[in-house]
């Protein structure tokens, strides 16, 4: 694949966490990249920064598609491979994921258990989730509370460390000689009619793309944003392995444990592109919900209270558009990766190369990612193939 993306110039607007990986693969293989973003290279602004980075496929395939859960198989094996390629290195973990609940949630529990079953069955790739006594919990996560009699393992499940993989990605950006812009908003429509100046237009912007994906004629799946909240805590006392999900009435907490005793907390998910900071009621759930899990928490300090929006389509799941039209660049827009961005984007990356390559993906048939083929200017000509 490599020898068709060399010499080749490519221009990717927006360095989240789909920016700058197309960044540093596509200047792996050859090509000549130059990477645009309106904020700084902290990546403050960026989605990719608020996240637990869990990759749970298993976890999520009781709440999420079947194409979702796919991409996320796919996904977890590249993450190994993608990590270990960075001169930086960043926390991977593949521990599997624990499920408690409290007693009086004991029967939203048996339904979760049986939709997990299910859904094991029903995709082989999926690991079989093993249910655990009070011996089995306490010998798995010899942390966790007396008070839990029974929970849920599942067997190789993943995380990483989004924030280390996000500055380890900026490392590589360098190494790589990408060409940076930050702190430079551009409009992709503008790059691509530059007389030779790109090869490739790619957009990634997230919200940022939100007037420019609404304004397709075949943009049916209009582009919003879901607010998300997190807390990051430092709790040297609490002592747990492997990220943690805990069953609640209203949503499912997470913990996921980090490196140096540091926590990321969340559950929260609002319809809203609302950013301001965590109200009060989701901060006393969260916490006061993690302290259940382990006393430890108590004395925990905050290190941080989080908000972003996530980029999100009408059916939740993701898209890659393509314009092709012969007098300027091609253009392609990925997005709408919502909640799963670290769970799927390996397998958004892999698809979206395919499709630089040679023009179509297969492995977007496969794992049943929407990509749709333009072949004039967006705005003129609704969409004619789909991948």
């Amino acid at each position: 694949m490599s020898s068709s993306f060399a010499n080749r110039k490519y221009a990717i607007v927006g360095a989240g966490l789909m920016g700058r990986l197309l960044a540093v693969a596509l200047a792996k293989r050859g090509a000549k990249v130059t990477l645009y973003e309106k904020g700084g290279p902290e990546a403050l602004d960026s989605a990719a920064r608020v996240a637990a980075a869990m990759l749970a496929p298993l976890a999520e395939s009781a709440i999420t598609e079947d194409n979702v859960v796919r991409m996320g198989i796919h996904s977890l094996p590249r993450w190994k491979q993608i990590i270990n390629e960075l001169a930086k290195p960043v926390f991977f973990q593949q521990e599997g994921t624990l499920i408690l609940w409290h007693h009086q949630d004991a029967s939203e529990a048996e339904r979760f258990t049986k939709h997990l079953e299910k859904n094991s069955r029903n995709n082989t790739a999926l690991s079989t989730p093993q249910k655990l006594d009070r011996d089995a919990l306490q010998a798995i996560e010899p942390s966790i509370q007396a008070q839990f009699t029974q929970g849920l393992y599942l067997p190789n499940e993943g995380q990483l460390d989004n924030r280390q993989l996000l500055e380890a990605l900026l490392v590589e950006l360098t190494l790589m000689k990408v060409s940076c812009h930050w702190h430079q908003s551009v409009d992709p429509e503008q790059l691509r009619e530059e007389h030779n100046a790109f090869d490739w237009v790619i957009d990634c912007r997230g919200l940022g793309a939100k007037d420019h994906w609404n304004a397709q004629e075949a943009a049916k799946e209009n582009l919003r944003g879901v607010r998300g909240e997190v807390i990051r805590l430092h709790a040297p006392e609490v002592k747990l392995k492997r990220p943690t999900r805990l069953i609640h009435p209203r949503y499912p907490i997470y913990i996921a444990p980090k490196e140096d005793d540091v926590y990321v907390v969340g559950a929260t998910e609002i319809e809203s592109e609302d950013r301001s900071p965590m109200s009060v009621r989701s901060a006393m759930e969260l916490l006061s919900a993690v302290y259940t899990v382990h006393s430890g928490f108590a004395e925990a300090r905050i290190l941080e209270m989080a908000t972003q929006c996530r980029p999100t389509l009408k059916d939740n799941l993701p898209q890659i558009h393509v314009h092709q039209q012969s007098s300027a660049a091609g253009l392609m827009m990925i997005n709408g990766l919502y909640r799963h961005g670290y769970l799927i984007s390996p397998a958004i990356l892999d698809c979206a190369l395919e499709i630089l390559s040679v023009g179509h993906s297969q492995t977007a048939v496969e794992l049943g990612l929407q990509v749709q083929i333009h072949p004039h200017h967006p705005i003129e000509t609704e969409a004619t193939t789909c991948v």
